[in-house]
C-alpha cells in the first residue's frame, strides 16, 4: 500500500516521497479483477480512517524496488502502527517480499 509523506529531513527542508508499507500485501486498485479492485477500495479508505488527519512517523527506511519509493514502517501519532493493524483488521495480507499471490481466483 502506497502513500506520498513530506519527510522533514532538516529545519526549513522537506521532501516528498513515496511510501510503500512494510509488512503488507494491499489488494491493487488497478486490478483486471472486480473483487480485488473492491477489496482495494476498501483497504484504500481503511487507512485513510487509520491515518486520520495527524502526522505520522516513518521509521525503519529502505530503498524498494522500484524507483522512487522508500519502504518503511508507519506509525500514527497515537502509536497505532499501520501495517499490523491493516492485517489485523482483514483489509491486507502479510507480505515478506515474495512473489506477489493473486487475491482473486483463477
Amino acid at each position: 500500500m502506497l502513500r506520498v509523506a513530506e519527510a522533514r529531513v532538516w529545519p526549513g527542508h522537506a521532501v516528498t516521497v513515496s511510501v510503500r508499507i512494510r509488512g503488507i500485501d494491499a489488494p491493487e486498485i488497478r486490478s483486471r479483477c472486480a473483487a480485488e479492485r473492491a477489496a482495494a477500495k476498501k483497504a484504500r479508505a481503511m487507512l485513510g480512517r487509520l491515518l486520520g488527519d495527524g502526522p505520522v512517523t516513518v521509521s525503519n527506511i529502505g530503498g524498494d524496488k522500484y524507483y522512487g519509493r522508500v519502504l518503511a514502517d508507519v506509525t500514527t501519532a497515537g502509536g497505532t502502527a499501520i501495517g499490523p493493524a491493516m492485517r489485523r483488521l482483514g483489509a491486507v495480507r502479510a507480505y515478506g517480499g515474495k512473489t506477489r499471490q493473486t487475491m482473486c481466483r483463477p
